[in-house]
């Protein structure tokens, strides 16, 4: 897993639960139709899933650690469905989803090269019309500590938009924010 211990603490955490309940996902999916049938790349430990599935008819979560996977499974078995592999090679037929989400993941891709191949196949699993949405974090000396050891390859929102177009989308936007960002592409 690309996290280290304090990390994982954080983000298996009932205080960072609440966060992404209270305020992240609301900031990150203002205005956003989800349609129907979602995938969720990187869902970790659960956090953003727990408030998704209300929102949604079918969840799919890919899940890059083998781990965390089983741990997803064990806890969403029969409320979504659960894929152990990488955002960067998705497992999926094109056309799949109506959205694709990930949430403070990105800067957890090992390198610019492999992220940009991560919306190149979110571009390719949505159907036409559908949405790719998120958030990440912004980097800062608090975001370096805590993600010493981690794979940590922050993704700079001025050229996030430009990024996400040369994976095919039409439309991107992204919005900076107090110390992180979203995005939206189409």
């Amino acid at each position: 897993m690309p996290m280290n211990l304090i990390h994982r603490r954080r983000c298996s955490s009932v205080k960072w639960a609440r966060a992404v309940e209270d305020m992240l996902l609301p900031w990150a999916l203002d205005g956003v139709e989800l349609g129907p049938d979602t995938l969720e790349i990187g869902p970790g430990y659960g956090a953003t899933t727990r408030v998704l599935l209300p929102e949604v008819q079918h969840l799919t979560l890919l899940e890059v650690d083998e781990a965390s996977a089983a741990r997803l499974r064990r806890e969403f078995e029969g409320r979504a469905e659960v894929r152990q592999g990488d955002g960067a090679r998705m497992p999926f037929e094109g056309h799949r989803f109506d959205s694709v989400v990930c949430f403070t993941m990105l800067h957890h891709v090992p390198t610019p090269a492999a992220q940009d191949r991560l919306f190149a196949e979110a571009h390719r699993v949505l159907r036409p019309g559908g949405v790719f949405a998120g958030c990440d974090a912004l980097t800062s000396l608090r975001f370096r500590l805590i993600h010493i050891g981690d794979t940590c390859v922050p993704v700079p929102p001025a050229t996030l938009g430009e990024r996400l177009r040369a994976a095919g989308f039409a439309k991107a936007e992204v919005t900076v924010g107090e110390g992180r960002f979203r995005f939206r592409a189409e």
